[in-house]
């Protein structure tokens, strides 16, 4: 799958009003968790973190803007789609997806990786267990799971920018089984945008629970 920039102002597929609202994670603790910002805990998943700074880049207006709207802008690369080529990406290990990246001020950046349940971890069986994906980017975040972004208008959408320098929690799935596999991309923002700070982005928290 490809890209396919838009030209033409669309609708949405189907009423806002009408779309199911993406599952919203447990507040109770979970059974069993990992730290995937460990070199063992990314490994317990075959997750290996890849990375690149996105842009910001000029392109046409829609066809269908205002006549004195003659350009607008778009992010280059487009790293959430399902099995975008990141071959060429730097890896970065586990325990530095807590360096700093991008340089500073308004700056964007992609992580991507793979997940792959386990039959177990420890003691713990994963099988039919609700999986919830928590990540924390300073300062915000946007997560594509499998090449959608769950959200809708109105309701809690954790894969959304939550709030400074808040988790997002997205429930991968509400019943897992080994081998399901999860792509992830991260679209890190440095931010508040309309404030430009004097400072990086990173990743403060990244994990995985399970709940029975």
């Amino acid at each position: 799958m490809a890209y396919v920039r838009p030209t033409k102002s669309a609708p949405p597929p189907a009423r806002p009003q009408l779309a199911p609202q993406p599952s919203v994670a447990p507040l109770t603790p979970p059974n069993f968790g990992v730290d995937l910002m460990t070199v063992a805990g990314s490994a317990l998943f075959g997750a290996k973190w890849k990375g690149l700074e996105a842009k910001i880049v000029p392109c046409p207006a829609l066809s269908d803007s205002m006549p004195e709207f003659k350009t607008t802008y778009d992010v280059e690369p487009h790293a959430e789609i399902l099995g975008y080529d990141d071959s060429s990406w730097q890896e970065i290990a586990a325990d530095d997806l807590g360096a700093r990246r991008g340089g500073g001020m308004v700056s964007f950046y992609w992580f991507r990786t793979t997940l792959v349940i386990p039959e177990k971890i420890g003691s713990n069986a994963t099988a039919e267990t609700k999986a919830v994906f928590t990540v924390n980017v300073d300062d915000y975040a946007e997560v594509w799971v499998n090449g959608v972004l769950p959200r809708t208008p109105g309701r809690p959408s954790a894969a959304a920018i939550q709030g400074f320098n808040m988790p997002n929690r997205l429930v991968l799935a509400d019943s897992v089984n080994p081998g399901d596999r999860f792509e992830i991309a991260v679209f890190a923002i440095n931010g508040p945008i309309s404030a430009a700070p004097a400072n990086f982005l990173w990743f403060r928290e990244a994990k995985i629970e399970f709940w029975r």
